[in-house]
């Protein structure tokens, strides 16, 4: 429990380092660029193929589920509507890119920090901190609301898809489904899961690799612990995000 503690608090003040002020703002605006490509748009086509697997497989089990003549078909397309956009799309994404994006923060700034390349920032006078970590919090807070939008409409266009090829219900009744009571402020608040989700996967990898030690295999280590850590603050904060956004 004491770890735990002193575990808090170093990230914490390792918090505090990374949101002082930039030296360069144009070095940082560069960088932002670049780790939105490497973090963010490299995640597309993961996120896609997942999202139109899983839309197909809500739409398939709805109509399995729900076979009654009692029950309206267009409910299937309300299903998966919702749960793509309540729940799937922002926090089970935030999981799959909690694995491929958060083991990539922890090892590649862990292996900066065994190889002496922070070190040598710091001798240089660089806040190794913000120039390392900032810009992937940036990035990814930009970047990873826009892969739940793109996750939302994929994941119900694979259960459209699913549902004209196997002819297991109407399309028609699906798009019927889809525009049954719709309420847009769902969007917002996955949106905003997912902005704090791409925070707290981001700070966490990456406070693993800052404080990396040793050789190679703490490196691993410390990659696998980020994200086992970040997927457990990640179901944390989902609850805590539900209760205050939806109730």
């Amino acid at each position: 429990m004491i770890r735990l503690f002193a575990s808090i608090g170093r990230y914490f003040l390792l918090m505090a380092k990374v949101f002082s002020r930039p030296e360069k703002s144009a070095i940082y605006r560069r960088r932002i660029v670049y780790e939105m490509e490497a973090l963010g748009v490299d995640s597309i086509g993961l996120t896609a193929i997942i999202s139109v697997f899983i839309g197909a497989v809500i739409t398939l089990q709805m109509c399995i589920n729900l076979e009654s003549p009692f029950i309206p078909r267009s409910l299937v397309g309300y299903a998966t509507r919702e749960t793509m956009i309540l729940e799937f799309s922002s926090t089970v994404v935030a999981l799959i890119l909690a694995g491929k994006v958060g083991s990539s923060i922890a090892s590649e700034i862990g292996t900066m920090r065994i190889t002496e390349q922070i070190d040598a920032l710091e001798i240089m006078g660089v806040n190794s901190a913000s120039y390392l970590i900032l810009p992937k919090i940036v990035a990814t807070v930009i970047f990873f609301p826009f892969l739940t939008v793109l996750s939302i409409l994929i994941g119900i266009l694979g259960g459209w898809a699913i549902s004209y090829l196997t002819g297991i219900m109407l399309p028609a009744d699906y798009v019927d489904g889809l525009l049954m009571d719709f309420k847009p402020y769902s969007i917002t608040y996955s949106l905003i899961k997912m902005a704090v989700f791409a925070y707290l996967i981001t700070s966490i990898s990456a406070y693993f690799g800052y404080y990396a030690k040793g050789n190679s295999l703490e490196v691993g280590a410390a990659s696998t612990r980020a994200v086992v850590a970040g997927s457990v603050v990640i179901m944390i904060f989902n609850l805590m995000l539900t209760q205050i956004l939806l109730i």
